[in-house]
């Protein structure tokens, strides 16, 4: 494989895997396990590497999580990159079994809030820096903190691109340099837009491109690929991760999917980028904070009755858990965040009631007539 044109970055360290600086693309993904069931983690982890992944992200949402992450870290050798979303104070538990600590500036905004953004970066960035651990500030569209939707009404992409900027500028004053920034959305386009104006204001921090809840394949390949060809063709981008809608067996395939799209731009093959219109299924990409195993199985049989109100212009989101679930379906037409026993559905913003998994696609299919006009 030919080697893809860079834009010079400055050189960020996850154990052995350097990201930017002109070393290689490196590929990435995340275990869709309960973190504490170390047998079942580990094997997912050392498949993920087997499929050729540089490092492996795993969710810690408890102290039983962290306790259990020592164990996977010495069962698989792998450089394990650690999501705090909700929890970023079991940073110092587990920095010292990871490579990477990823932290969400808008959950980040909700948690300790009389406390300045300001401590709380510099807390990470302490624990970071005495374990030699590389930071990722991972900015969603979905999740930013509300002083920055305020700033840019309507404008999604800007507050996110605003956010992260102020980030890593705390990150720079703070004297810590070993950070990455993600810029993400269900939309590629927009993942387009914020990556490139970010790079455009910070050409020297590196970058991890994803499309968030790509969705199930084929699409979520498709989506994929319209925002990494786009980007990597321009130099943009030192880490990727494919997020698809996949069940446990199969979480390898993001490798393989991420591994492909490389090898594709690297030759100059470049499957068509068309704008995306029409039904749009967007999922999450299953993981450990999934609460019911049917999540993937509704996400399949969405799109399956669905497929009937293709010509168009409809989104319908389907979110595995309590994380991403509430905020992330608020600009879909139509939204399904997942509980333990229910289904929760959504109108936009309007919350329409929860309903049990084998009950909820009759009301789903009314409510998408009522959009359509059925």
């Amino acid at each position: 494989m030919e080697p893809i044109h860079r834009n010079p970055t400055r050189r960020v360290l996850a154990g052995g895997v350097v990201i930017g600086g002109g070393a290689p693309i490196s590929v990435q993904s995340m275990c869709a396990t309960p973190t504490r069931d170390v047998e079942a983690t580990t094997g997912q982890v050392q498949a993920m590497r087997g499929a050729g992944a540089d490092l492996v992200r795993v969710a810690v949402d408890s102290a039983a999580d962290a306790r259990a992450l020592g164990e996977i870290h010495e069962r698989s050798g792998a450089d394990l990159v650690v999501d705090l979303q909700e929890h970023y104070r079991l940073a110092e538990k587990v920095a010292p079994h990871v490579a990477k600590l990823r932290y969400n500036p808008g959950h980040l905004h909700h948690h300790e809030r009389r406390r300045p953004m300001r401590d709380k970066v510099a807390w990470l960035a302490e624990v970071a820096s005495a374990h030699d651990c590389a930071l990722r500030v991972g900015v969603n569209c979905g999740s930013v903190a509300p002083e920055y939707s305020e700033r840019f009404p309507g404008d999604s992409v800007a507050a996110m691109v605003a956010c992260a900027l102020d980030h890593a500028e705390m990150l720079d004053d703070l004297g810590f340099r070993n950070f990455v920034v993600s810029l993400k959305d269900s939309d590629p386009d927009k993942v387009v837009e914020g990556n490139e104006r970010f790079a455009g204001e910070r050409p020297d921090v590196p970058l991890h491109l994803g499309v968030t809840e790509a969705g199930l394949l084929p699409d979520g390949e498709i989506k994929t690929r319209i925002a990494f060809e786009k980007l990597l063709a321009q130099g943009i981008g030192d880490t990727i991760r494919v997020s698809l809608t996949l069940p446990n067996e199969r979480k390898r395939e993001e490798i393989e999917v991420g591994r492909r799209i490389l090898d594709d731009v690297a030759n100059g093959r470049f499957r068509s980028v068309p704008r995306l219109t029409g039904l749009n299924i967007v999922s999450c990409p299953s993981c450990s904070r999934v609460e019911n195993d049917r999540f993937v199985e509704l996400a399949e049989r969405v799109r399956d009755l669905t497929r009937y109100a293709e010509g168009h212009d409809v989104t319908i989101a389907v979110m595995g858990c309590r994380v991403n679930g509430p905020g992330e379906t608020d600009d879909a037409d139509l939204g399904l965040w997942c509980g333990p026993r229910y289904v929760n559905l959504k109108r936009g913003t309007e919350k329409l009631g929860h309903f049990g998994y084998d009950e909820i696609l009759p009301v789903l299919e009314a409510e998408l007539n009522k959009l359509i006009g059925a």
